[in-house]
């Protein structure tokens, strides 16, 4: 049910690479598998009209308070099979299209009125050595919020909720809907973190040495924060509409709630900006740094080149058939003379060069 953005070679000093990472994937696929097996769950909470909770044990109990217009519901389902989605579906009478959109988990970020509910789907963002999506599904009635999500997420887990989610839903299913939403975008601020430090050490590395690694971890860099801004950008339109639209399912009084996960939301699509150019401004920093390299290298070949060109003319002129007997110690004055005039000037040539840093 996760999209995640393509895997890089580890970023952790001493963490396997290339194939060796995707055997390590494999090799721990089963156990979590099994694990998130056991972390599925339908879990059902009730408050009656006097805020009091209202005890609801599974599928069938949940069909039995629903037909209680005066109860209000939050039914959370974590990676719920085909059965129980179907089931569930029929209890809250959602729309074939909502629970087909469930079922393929492969939405962008969107809001959908739909017969009195509201579809919204946004995405949790965590950090694993690489930016993890993962989907999250709200529909939003006045009398309940369902939740659909994968098993390694828990909404059970934001601060508000898990001081009190009986006085959330008494306030209302959007009351609600908002403390999950704010702790799912709050969510967002320690990944920019984590890719500030990431990107701070990567323009460090760029600076000091050219490597095919770090043009790679660039490249995945800029993936990662395009599938950020894929998940964030439509998700702050979503906001906007919350707070500006008579849907009828958000009280007047949450409104400013819901404001306040906008203005998040604004601040995380600024930051993505930012990050996205300082990515490519390292990219550049990195190009160019190549193409010094190569001109340094031109450089040094053109000095080498004019140092061995002008033996090489001398030696042309002569002609080699003089080598031996010039071994032999046959040859006259004059030949010594132009060989040590040639290595001279070759010297000399070689001494200029490198005082302008040529060679």
């Amino acid at each position: 049910m996760a999209r995640t953005t393509p895997s890089p070679p580890s970023r952790s000093d001493g963490a396997p690479r290339g194939r060796d990472a995707t055997a390590a994937r494999n090799a721990v696929a089963l156990p979590r598998h099994q694990e998130t097996q056991r972390r599925r769950h339908v879990h059902v909470l009730g408050i009656g009209p006097d805020g009091a909770r209202v005890e609801v044990d599974g599928l069938d109990g949940l069909e039995r308070a629903f037909r209680d217009p005066r109860l209000r519901l939050w039914i959370d389902a974590a990676e719920p099979d085909h059965e129980t989605l179907q089931r569930l579906a029929g209890i809250l009478g959602l729309h074939p299209l909502v629970v087909e959109d469930i079922q393929e988990q492969n939405q962008r970020a969107k809001a959908e009125r739909l017969e009195g509910s509201l579809h919204l789907v946004l995405f949790a963002l965590m950090y694993e050595g690489e930016v993890v999506e993962s989907e999250v599904d709200f529909v939003l009635t006045e009398r309940y919020l369902f939740t659909v999500h994968e098993a390694d997420w828990d909404p059970h887990q934001a601060p508000q909720v898990r001081r009190d989610p009986a006085a959330l839903l008494a306030n209302g299913p959007d009351y609600l809907l908002y403390a999950i939403a704010d702790w799912l975008v709050d969510g967002y601020f320690p990944v920019l973190d984590r890719l500030t430090d990431e990107i701070d050490e990567l323009q460090d590395e760029v600076v000091s040495r050219n490597s095919s690694w770090n043009l790679e971890r660039l490249f995945v860099l800029k993936r990662e924060l395009i599938g950020m801004r894929r998940a964030t950008t439509p998700a702050r339109e979503i906001f906007n509409q919350l707070t500006n639209r008579e849907l009828g399912l958000v009280q007047p009084a949450h409104v400013i709630y819901y404001r306040d996960v906008y203005d998040h939301l604004i601040r995380v699509t600024e930051e993505l900006d930012t990050y996205r150019e300082l990515v490519s401004g390292t990219l550049d920093v990195y190009l160019t740094s190549v193409n010094n390299n190569l001109s340094n290298i031109m450089k040094r070949l053109t000095g080498v080149t004019v140092i061995l060109a002008g033996v090489g003319a001398v030696a042309g002129i002569f002609g080699m058939s003089e080598a031996g007997t010039a071994l032999a110690g046959g040859e006259a004055r004059g030949f010594w003379i132009v060989a040590a005039t040639v290595v001279a000037l070759a010297a000399g040539v070689a001494i200029l060069l490198r005082s302008i840093d040529w060679i």
